[in-house]
């Protein structure tokens, strides 16, 4: 996609400038590069230049496995609630006693599982709570 077309002449960037720098700058620059929001090696040297910001971007690989199962947990509960949500409509539409209650029973396994998994959630953000 090619980049917006600026209104202004003073703004477009009419001068290239060809410089060489060494193994190690250029590594060192492609690490800014891949872990900033410039798109290229140009653009870190435009901001170096103008004494402008550089984001860096770092991930915290400590709370990978927390947030995996806390995705987890989400698609559990979820698979849950459709299961709820599908005996709960077999309740309503029956209109036999015996079937009602197995329904019900049905339905109470149900809500005890969500109860283990918010045990377990509870458990998962208190380990967050003390890392922060």
């Amino acid at each position: 996609m090619a980049r917006k077309k600026t209104e202004e002449a003073n703004e477009l960037l009419s001068h290239p400038i060809i410089f060489r720098v060494t193994e190690r700058e250029y590594r060192r620059l492609e690490g800014i590069r891949a872990k900033s929001d410039c798109h290229s090696i140009g653009e870190v040297i435009r901001r170096v230049l103008e004494a402008r910001e550089i984001k860096l971007f770092y991930k915290d690989t400590t709370q990978d496995g927390i947030t995996e199962e806390l995705a987890g947990i989400r698609e559990e509960l979820r698979a849950i609630g459709v299961n709820i949500n599908q005996v709960t409509r077999h309740f309503n539409a029956s209109v036999q006693g015996h079937k009602r209650i197995l329904l019900a029973h049905q339905a109470l396994e149900q809500y005890q599982k969500v109860g283990q998994k918010v045990n377990l959630l509870l458990t998962l953000i208190s380990q967050l709570a003390r890392k922060w």
